[in-house]
């Protein structure tokens, strides 16, 4: 790399970590823990890429941008912030910064940005009419640090002025809607209303011609869209058609892949193809088990601002939280940290009282059979690509063979030991591996071998 980048973040620690990472890939590097020396550097007519913390001791990041891009029209801003809510990414994108990072950051997926920085310097991308924040991250469940929820913020902050039509997909319970609102509530159409559709309100032939009227050029939520019979989705189709000043943007949910719907004759191909300009899949809280002890910090403080007594979890109630499948995800989370926060005895809230609450849930079981008759390469191949959609237009980091390959097999072993009961003998003549290889592998990926149940 070649060029100087301006680092600003109050942590010491990080800001010796990208000096010596950048200094190394062959770049100049001025690091400080003041906006206001920053602002002075940028005024000098210094760096050419700005990497920038959020909160900082003498002010807000984010608020620096429009006077960076006043003073240094195209100068490429990396936003990286702690701060793991869907705000986040909003503010940033609305503030033109050219990406965004939360922390903890992949050192080398930063690097990677600011190289493209560097190379696209003065070529930033930029946005007309900047959104006026309406609500607080408070107001919005939307939080997480996990890569899957950051790559879902980082698409929201894209669509969101866009005049595409938005298919969103997820499980029962992942925020689906609240997704949608999101979009709405900080895109160009904030001042106009936001209809949610049903198949009721399309099931006479006026339906249609009611909800345009309703909705004024504004929003138009087509709720679980693979519920609306054939004769609805046609009169869906004709809808989207119309042609007319005040057409509204159309966006819809649906629990399934809606490509396998159409497959399945469930959903209109026409209508698929109307509704596919930009889709967002909410993941479930299976596949962002990191974020739960998040999730549930927030839920806490909401309850106790709504005059719940104020509560945290033991650090044995967190782990079994951890361990739960959450087949209705936040929205079941959410209640269970509600029911906890005022039927617990004390402040913290012990394991046994979490075994309690989790153990008048729904069984798990429909939930974790839903990709029953899948072949095991379509599954393979499912979740390796939502890997890649994660890093955008970046690709991983190296190593990624190895990565997986350690992904697949450590699980592949702990399952085949819980079904020979421990038996390494049994266990590797189930895999077809030599038995030294297999207690190698054990010992190489660290696995805990106990006495196990046998499965049936």
């Amino acid at each position: 790399m070649d060029g100087t980048v301006l680092v600003a973040d109050d942590d010491r620690t990080i800001r010796t970590v990208l000096t010596q990472a950048l200094t190394r890939a062959g770049c100049k590097v001025h690091a400080t823990s003041s906006l206001t020396t920053l602002m002075r550097w940028v005024g000098e007519g210094k760096g050419d890429v700005v990497i920038s913390d959020v909160v900082m001791p003498d002010g807000n990041g984010l608020e620096m941008l429009p006077k960076i891009s006043q003073d240094r029209p195209g100068l490429p801003v990396i936003v990286i912030s702690a701060q793991n809510t869907i705000m986040t990414a909003i503010q940033a994108a609305e503030a033109e910064a050219y990406d965004y990072l939360p922390k903890p950051f992949d050192l080398p997926d930063l690097m990677k940005r600011t190289a493209r920085a560097l190379e696209n310097r003065n070529r930033a991308p930029r946005r007309d009419d900047p959104v006026e924040n309406a609500d607080g991250p408070d107001e919005l469940p939307l939080v997480g640090k996990t890569a899957a929820m950051q790559a879902l913020y980082r698409l929201v902050a894209r669509v969101m002025n866009t005049d595409l039509p938005v298919l969103i997909c997820g499980e029962s319970g992942t925020g689906k809607s609240l997704i949608a609102r999101a979009i709405h509530d900080f895109s160009d159409r904030r001042t106009l209303p936001f209809v949610t559709a049903n198949a009721t309100d399309l099931s006479e032939l006026e339906g249609p011609a009611r909800l345009l009227a309703r909705v004024k050029g504004g929003t138009l939520l087509l709720d679980e869209i693979t519920d609306f019979d054939d004769e609805i989705q046609a009169r869906i189709v004709r809808m989207m058609d119309v042609p007319g000043e005040h057409v509204p943007r159309f966006m819809a949910t649906s629990q399934g892949d809606l490509s396998q719907a159409m497959e399945a004759g469930r959903v209109r191909q026409d209508l698929y193809y109307r509704l596919g300009g930009a889709t967002i899949t909410v993941p479930s809280l299976r596949e962002r088990v990191e974020d739960i002890a998040l999730l549930t910090d927030h839920f806490l403080q909401r309850a106790e601002r709504d005059g719940a007594p104020k509560r945290w979890l033991s650090k044995e109630a967190t782990e079994l939280f951890r361990q739960y499948s959450w087949p209705g995800n936040v929205r079941q989370l959410e209640n269970a940290v509600r029911r906890l926060s005022l039927t617990s005895r004390a402040e913290e809230i012990t394991r046994p009282e979490v075994e309690t609450v989790l153990g008048n849930q729904p069984d798990t079981g429909p939930i974790l059979r839903g990709g029953e008759g899948e072949k095991l390469g379509t599954s393979v191949a499912r979740h390796l690509r939502r890997y890649f959609d994660l890093h955008g237009n970046m690709l991983p980091p190296p190593g990624l063979y190895t990565r997986i390959l350690r992904e697949v097999e450590a699980p592949l072993i702990e399952i085949a030991l819980d079904a020979t009961g421990g038996n390494q003998a049994k266990c590797a003549d189930l895999l077809g591996i030599n038995r030294n290889t297999l207690r190698k592998k054990i010992t190489d990926l660290d696995i805990r071998v106990t006495r196990r149940r046998k499965l049936m």
